[in-house]
């Protein structure tokens, strides 16, 4: 049994419970609400089962492993085999995440992030890439500056999950039940602890009340290449952040599919990046594959209904791309509109404020 500590209790919990599942023993981070209610009910996820009508839910209180959440203040990152990051960048500036992030980078504790912003020591594991010209699309950098980029990875977070509003906030719905794609850190020994995790995981078998245990989607892939994590990145610009619209919000589906070749063009621009950096075509998804996918997505992406439910901050892969495109020469005009029509919009929700 391992010990594990994610930091983010939304979709964290999607991680958390398979890691449950596989019998380890999990602690999320997560506010005062939500730590009452993961410690009285567990974690609930429910997952679409591929020929299986409806949805099968996960209850960790359940599981071989246990699940706990804690606040900030009452966990200590040495105590833990492995840390994972399931917040959204901008929460790790605020007051006691700050003070635990740093407490996890001085820890040495092996980390990986499955946010879609890439944490910022994570850039520096990309070759020729100049990470300095990158901090400012963060919200926040020098809350990275204790890290050792050895000690991080990223885990692509494909896996698209919601908290239903209706329910309680201890309930996850998967709504593309994709997988966590990771790659290898530096050191050999944390790498071997990722592909024992993703072992176990693998080897679990669910029951669903019919006595008849199944698979269940939604793995974790560790790969040697420090590129696969950044497939996300074209997925982000030609679909969850062209949900951001002057009109206002839009699905994700219909920002894909509205109009197919703009989002090809988009999408493969960010392709072409990413080869330009030394990802194989083999470390990236084909077009083909991510707008099938996003058939399913009939929701606006997390960062558009943050930006129009007021956030002040919401994370800038947009910006990201964008300061990785200018270090290649590079630019798109759709692009460029993105950032500015978010820029704008930020600065309207901080005005709004006060």
């Amino acid at each position: 049994m391992k010990k594990i500590l994610i930091l983010g209790a939304s979709y964290g919990s999607l991680l958390g419970a398979k890691l449950a599942l596989a019998g380890h023993a999990v602690t999320l981070v997560c506010l005062p609400a939500e730590v009452e209610a993961f410690n009285r009910d567990g974690a609930r996820v429910r997952l679409p089962i591929k020929g299986r009508e409806g949805l099968v839910e996960i209850d960790t209180r359940k599981a071989p492993g246990k699940l706990d959440a804690a606040g900030p203040a009452a966990v200590d990152p040495k105590h833990y085999d492995l840390i994972a990051l399931a917040m959204q960048e901008p929460q790790y500036r605020s007051a006691g995440v700050r003070e635990l992030l740093d407490a996890v980078a001085k820890s040495r504790v092996p980390c990986m992030s499955i946010m879609n912003m890439p944490p910022y020591p994570y850039l520096k594991r990309i070759p020729g890439l100049d990470a300095t010209k990158c901090r400012d699309a963060y919200a926040d950098a020098t809350v990275w500056d204790s890290f050792d980029p050895a000690t991080l990875t990223l885990c692509s977070p494909d896996a698209q999950a919601f908290r239903p509003p209706e329910e309680p906030v201890n309930v996850l719905q998967v709504r593309l039940p994709t997988n966590f794609k990771a790659a290898r850190f530096e050191s050999d020994a944390d790498t071997a602890l990722l592909r024992e995790l993703e072992a176990g995981i693998d080897a679990i078998r669910f029951d669903a009340g019919d006595g008849k245990p199944i698979e269940l989607p939604v793995k974790l892939r560790v790969h040697d290449s420090v590129f696969v994590p950044l497939a996300k990145w074209a997925m982000l610009m030609a679909g969850n952040y062209r949900c951001i619209t002057p009109q206002g919000m839009r699905s994700i589906k219909d920002s894909v599919h509205s109009d197919l070749a703009a989002s090809r063009e988009m999408y493969e621009w960010v392709f072409g990046l990413c080869r330009n950096l030394g990802a194989d075509a083999g470390d990236l998804v084909p077009f083909e594959k991510y707008a099938n996918a996003a058939n399913g997505l009939g929701s606006p992406s997390s960062a558009a209904r943050a930006l129009y439910g007021g956030a002040q901050n919401i994370e800038r892969v947009d910006r990201l791309v964008q300061q990785v495109a200018a270090q290649q020469g590079q630019r798109s005009a759709v692009l460029d509109e993105i950032v500015q029509l978010v820029d704008a919009k930020l600065v309207e929700n901080r005005k709004a404020a006060g």
